[in-house]
């Protein structure tokens, strides 16, 4: 499961993003192009088609100014004005049937994208999740996703174009007047330098606002999802401050883009506009002078603008492409994380459709990467049908040791084996259509209720659907709810009391009916009815599987055929009930001073003997 903190990321140098080079960026951009050529030819040409309206203007005016009105030449007018009229139309029609096309290159592109980033995420180990803000995640693929989608549209095409036009309109120029077109390029060290001044400062400055954008939408999600905590310790105005801060860095970094951009965009255009009042210089004494007409150098003059326009677009799409660089990063540190292990794609020989459940740890170790070790030579043999309790205090290892075998998390040392085969070999989807999981913290999508159940099996019957709500003693509240089973149970079923959203969490997992059970029994804060109502639910669901049961009433681990006592990531002790009660163990000096219903409180008061 997701942390949702915005802690994890920002504090670990582990975890910063990769920098990644602007051509790496636009090489590995550039990919999501193959699939729709078509798309993009179409769009070049519309753009081309209505690039050549736009040139076509120029030369009309000055053949109406020339030809036209200085010759009085009065029956070529409408035919002129019919010309003109036409060109506009083109350049029009053409940019129209072009911005559609965009429209849906740039959709297909964003859908393909976000979905591999989202199949990724859904490969990585859960690890990957636990250091890092789920807001941080979702921002990279929603926000981070559309800015690095902009170089590929926006550069494909306006790149293009741009260049097609200051190359043709240069020949132009040059073709009309060799000497007004070298002064027209005079600006142009300027606007190079300028260029290349912003693209070398303009990554760091798109990156904080990225990581600004990022830690507050993270602040965000947990602020939305704790919003019971916030009121019920009168944090409000606290958490208001903490929102005030992110948002303020967001908006300092936001401005500090814009203030750079609100110098460079001004300065370049008004370099671009030297040299249009250097050509109206020029051109002006040659047009006194008799050695040019009006309306050539009004022609030169539209055309210029043809120019200069296109490398403005340029510098715009520079900044584009330092946004883009910057969302790259991130979208692409989750495309190059590494993946579990192949969850179909595996030379081993697939497990039958249902295990026997015979469960062996040899000498099994663990440690989150860079952090001291967890676990220490963990051996257990859980024999098909038998329930495994597992007790020991907070942090002893005991989720640890159950969340490695449907390989959460990958064992450091030692293996695991399932029947006989060794599980880091199996698939892990036919490893996990192996196991069921309910959590102490029953977790229920926003959806309907019938939705969350039918997530233990897809394909499930109505008639199956209901047997597994009625052995999980769920039937009967969902039968009262509003709307029965398609009542919405609300963001992690909040609209659900603790005990309702666990027997669901337990309905689905009968019905996925998996051989092997992890159990984190969670019966501690409900009322006594609904804890014999789950109990019971437990005890089905419990019947012929093999089962881990992380423990927390001596109630529940009475009946296990073994219980294993963890502390410090080892299995200190073993036996059923009456052998540890006989061994005078830390067990039997806990069962003694077992007043209270927790164990976990007993082992805790323990802890110093």
């Amino acid at each position: 499961m997701v942390r949702h903190t915005n802690l994890a990321a920002a504090s670990d140098p582990r975890l910063a993003t990769k920098k990644r080079s602007t051509w790496e960026i636009v090489r590995r951009v550039a990919v999501y192009l193959k699939p729709y050529k078509g798309l993009a030819v179409a769009m070049i040409a519309c753009a081309l088609f209505s690039l050549a309206g736009s040139f076509a203007f120029p030369w009309l005016t000055k053949y109406i100014i020339d030809d036209v009105l200085v010759a009085r030449k009065s029956d070529l007018l409408l035919t002129a004005m019919l010309g003109l009229l036409a060109a506009f139309f083109s350049r029009d029609a053409f940019n129209s049937l072009r911005i559609r096309i965009n429209n849906t290159f740039e959709q297909n592109v964003i859908y393909d994208m976000r979905r591999e980033v989202y199949a990724r995420l859904q490969r990585l180990p859960v690890g990957y999740f636990d250091q890092r803000a789920s807001g941080d995640l979702m921002t990279r693929v929603i926000e981070d996703v559309n800015s690095v989608e902009r170089v590929l549209i926006d550069g494909t095409e306006q790149g293009t174009i741009a260049i097609l036009s200051i190359v043709g309109v240069l020949v132009i120029l040059f073709s009309m007047n060799p000497l007004l077109a070298a002064t027209a390029l005079a600006p142009i060290p300027i606007l190079a330098v300028g260029a290349l001044w912003y693209t070398l400062t303009a990554h760091k400055r798109y990156r904080r606002q990225r990581e600004a954008s990022s830690a507050m939408n993270a602040l965000l999600m947990d602020n939305l999802q704790g919003v019971r905590q916030i009121k019920a310790f009168g944090h409000e105005t606290h958490e208001d401050s903490r929102f005030a801060h992110r948002a303020g860095e967001l908006r300092a970094g936001t401005l500090e883009v814009m203030r750079i951009w609100a110098w460079y965009q001004p300065t370049m255009s008004f370099a671009g506009a030297v040299g249009t009042v250097l050509v109206m210089w020029f051109g002006g004494s040659q047009v006194i002078e008799g050695k040019m007409s009006v309306g050539s150098l009004v022609s030169f003059l539209f055309y210029l603008g043809l120019f200069y326009d296109p490398v403005g677009r340029l510098h715009s799409l520079n900044q584009i492409l330092q946004s883009a660089r910057a969302s790259g990063e991130r979208v692409f540190d989750i495309m190059d994380a590494t993946e579990e292990r192949a969850i179909h794609n595996v030379s081993t020989p697939e497990l039958p459709p249902r295990v026997r459940g015979d469960v062996v740890y040899e000498n099994v170790g663990f440690a989150y990467e860079g952090n001291k070790i967890v676990l220490h030579n963990v051996s257990l043999h859980a024999k098909s049908g038998q329930m495994i309790a597992l007790v020991g205090p907070t942090g002893a290892g005991k989720s640890t040791i159950v969340n490695l075998l449907p390989a959460f998390y990958e064992a450091s040392s030692g293996r695991i084996m399932l029947d006989g085969h060794d599980t880091a070999k199996i698939p892990l989807a036919e490893l996990r259509r192996q196991i069921s999981v309910v959590s102490q913290e029953a977790f229920l999508f926003n959806g309907t209720v019938r939705e969350n159940i039918l997530y233990g099996r897809l394909d499930a019957s109505e008639a199956e659907l209901i047997a597994a709500a009625q052995a999980a003693n769920c039937h009967e509240f969902i039968s009262h709810l509003p709307e029965g089973y398609d009542s919405k149970v609300g963001e992690r079923g909040v609209k659900l009391s603790v005990g309702e959203k666990q027997r669901v969490s337990i309905a689905r997992a009968l019905l996925k009916d998996a051989p092997i059970l992890i159990l984190d029994e969670a019966t501690a804060s409900v009322d006594t009815a609904t804890e014999r109502l789950i109990q019971e639910a437990l005890e089905r669901l419990m019947r012929g599987r093999t089962s881990f049961v992380i423990a927390h009433r001596l109630s529940t681990i009475r009946r296990a055929d073994q219980i294993l006592v963890v502390k410090g990531g080892e299995i200190v002790e073993r036996g059923t009930h009456d052998e540890l009660l006989n061994s005078n163990g830390l067990y039997a000096r806990l069962a003694r001073i077992q007043n209270t219903t927790f164990i976990e409180e007993s082992f805790e008061k323990l802890a110093p003997v």
